[in-house]
């Protein structure tokens, strides 16, 4: 086993294929409960890292991975085999499926630069916040056929390759369509489906594929059971077809796999697509899909400490972390101690202050007005930011800034930032809102509570993080999302729609730049992360769990930069997680003071964050599933990191 740069902490229970009963080990009282501090740089992993000398690829599946390692055995690159991956993960429902959206940094080897990809959806022809209003919803429903806007992911996958992969469109579907074929289901998805069949049922074309047992006490497929999407499959082969005869007519590759891209957004795919959702209720017409282009960007960057961390521009809330970095510059975050209280505190105080930003102010971008993210992003602002900490108790009345003093400008919406009232989205004790289609988010900090355990296993249960990056120098990082189960089946398609639409509000006092709009973007929590040492790819890492993303890869880089863990470790390592901001979900809700914290921590600290105003809800695992690749470049290798939370899963070479 080859050693690790000095700056980093190397145990030799870490380097073995060691498992453990718990990824983190404290000594104990004769009560359970831990005495000192936790700390995972001297404990066993629950899982090995990966090494790899000349590619690597996970994902939120077995199977997935499986599907990437298919494209390396092939002779493609990183980004092929990212495609692929995600090609098959939607297949398997994994939080996501092929309506949804995905969004993407790659970074080129040639041009020695990250890229963005834009390939989230838009509202719909018709889907106004007076629309939504009156049909009695405060914001668009969480689940449905008005859930739904444009699919991304498709489109997203076939740019991505025809712009910087190597294989064809045939051999990246290959894998999806032999699993859209049939594959043998796994328990977690199989039973997510039983438990969402109510949902599932109010939806024309849903049932037939997602419940093969109609009637039947179980109605969902079991656990091991071939579970097959005849639709879905037919749609993958319709675009290999329209590629292959494209290439037998003289085209370029590139052209192509743009031929089918046409055809899914132009042609019959389109057509049925459009048909069966709005014979469901929905909004899309054959223009929105037509109109819909994915984009190809610059991200947004900070530097920390001498690393370069990239996000994708605001139309997601990724820059919420390069906020967070440049408020937390300030602070000596090493001699607080890993998860110390004061550690904890300051890690929390800065993480509000970025999302209430976020709340305010992020939007899509290529609508008016323009997000003022170059004061967001300064480090001014931060300073500015950083001196209101208060450091003796949790603020839980913590506002937007006013970031445009720091760009020469002038603040239009005043009016609402004078206005905003965090009071106004605290938890309901009702379960159903008239005309709403969704449920809120309850402030139940009880860890027995059916529905708190529902919500964790939907948001870390699977993840749709997928990382890939091979010898060539080609790094790719995604976190494709929507059309999780339940999710509206678009007609003879086989594709489940996205429920992103949610993400939007209908009221500028609510966040004046994210109000829906048809042709808009709503403002999502999917982000994929890239970080550049010395110009060279230092980190490659993702998660899912909504607005808990960017917290939990947050405290995962300062894991690694400030603290010295491997990648394991720090993908396994216990987060803090924070609720005071605005869910970004259902009621849009917020929870001041609520902070989930790992079992592990010991009771001094708990008293400590109870003293200073924390509502604490302690569980086994707060580090949400993240996957990440770290690049060692003394030694010319990768080194994975793969969650303990769900099934994800690495392969490497």
């Amino acid at each position: 086993m080859r050693s690790l740069p000095a700056r980093l902490l190397t145990t030799t229970a870490l380097v073995a294929s060691v498992f453990t009963s718990s990824p983190l080990h404290a000594q104990r009282a004769p009560s359970g409960q831990p005495v000192g501090p936790v700390d995972p740089r001297r404990s066993q992993t629950q899982k090995p890292p990966l090494h790899g000398k000349h590619w690597m690829a996970i994902t939120g599946k077995p199977l997935g991975a499986t599907a990437g390692a298919m494209m390396f055995q092939k002779g493609g690159n990183a980004v092929d085999a990212a495609a692929a991956m995600l090609a098959a993960t939607c297949t398997m429902w994994d939080t996501l499926h092929c309506g949804g959206e995905t969004q993407a940094l790659v970074y080129h080897p040639k041009l020695k630069k990250v890229i963005g990809i834009n390939a989230l959806g838009v509202a719909p022809t018709g889907a106004t916040a007076d629309y939504y209003r009156s049909k009695g919803y405060a914001n668009p429903p969480e689940f449905g056929p008005l859930a739904a806007v444009t699919p991304g992911t498709p489109g997203g996958l076939m740019v991505m390759l025809a712009e910087y992969g190597t294989l064809s469109l045939r051999d990246v579907l290959g894998p999806a369509i032999q699993m859209a074929d049939g594959f043998a289901i796994e328990a977690q998805l199989a039973n997510t489906i039983e438990r969402q069949k109510t949902w599932i049922k109010q939806w024309k074309y849903a049932p037939a594929i997602m419940l093969p047992h109609l009637g039947s006490e179980r109605e969902a497929p079991e656990p091991g059971e071939i579970f097959v999407q005849k639709d879905l499959a037919a749609t993958f082969r319709k675009l290999v077809a329209t590629e292959q005869a494209a290439l037998k007519a003289g085209k370029s590759r590139k052209q192509a796999i743009m031929a089918a891209y046409d055809r899914f957004y132009k042609g019959d795919i389109a057509a049925e697509l459009v048909r069966g959702m709005r014979e469901d209720g929905g909004l899309f017409t054959m223009a929105d899909l037509a109109n819909w282009k994915v984009k190809i960007e610059e991200p947004m960057c900070t530097n920390y400490k001498g690393i370069d961390v990239c996000k994708l521009q605001q139309w997601q809330q990724g820059p919420v972390m390069l906020q967070a970095l440049n408020i937390l510059e300030h602070a000596d975050l090493k001699a607080m101690e890993y998860n110390s209280p004061k550690y904890v505190h300051t890690v929390y105080q800065a993480m509000n202050l970025a999302f209430a930003d976020r709340d305010f102010y992020y939007g899509d971008p290529a609508f008016a007005p323009e997000e003022p993210m170059t004061g967001l992003l300064s480090k001014a602002y931060a300073k500015a930011r950083f001196n209101g900490i208060d450091w003796t108790k949790n603020d839980p009345s913590i506002k937007p800034g006013d970031p445009y003093p720091f760009q020469g400008g002038t603040n239009p919406f005043t009016q609402y930032l004078a206005q905003w009232d965090n009071k106004k989205f605290l938890p309901r004790d009702t379960t159903k809102q008239s005309g709403q289609q969704d449920r809120p988010v309850r402030a139940d900090t009880t860890l027995g509570d059916p529905f708190t355990a529902q919500l964790r296993e939907s948001f870390h249960g699977g993840t749709t993080s997928i990382e890939a990056a091979d010898s060539a120098g080609w790094v790719v990082s995604i976190t494709p999302s929507g059309g999780w189960v339940p999710a509206v089946i678009a007609g003879r398609t086989g594709i489940g729609l996205s429920q992103r639409a949610q993400s939007f509000v209908t009221r500028p006092e609510d966040g004046p730049f994210n109000v829906i709009e048809p042709g808009k973007r709503p403002r999502v929590t999917l982000t994929p992360t890239m970080a550049l040492k010395n110009g060279e790819p230092f980190l490659a890492f993702a998660v899912q769990g909504g607005d808990t993303q960017d917290q939990n890869l947050l405290q995962f880089f300062l894991n690694m930069v400030e603290f010295g863990m491997t990648v394991q470790q720090a993908v396994e390592a216990p987060n803090i997680n924070s609720y005071q901001l605005r869910n970004s979900f259902g009621f849009h809700e917020t929870q001041p003071g609520l902070m989930e914290i790992a079992t592990s921590m010991p009771e001094a600290s708990r008293a400590a964050l109870r003293a200073m105003g924390y509502t604490l809800r302690p569980l086994e695992r707060t580090s949400g599933p993240i996957n990440a690749i770290w690049f060692d470049r003394k030694h010319r290798t990768m080194w994975g990191g793969s969650s303990n939370h769900g099934e994800d899963h690495g392969i490497a070479w």
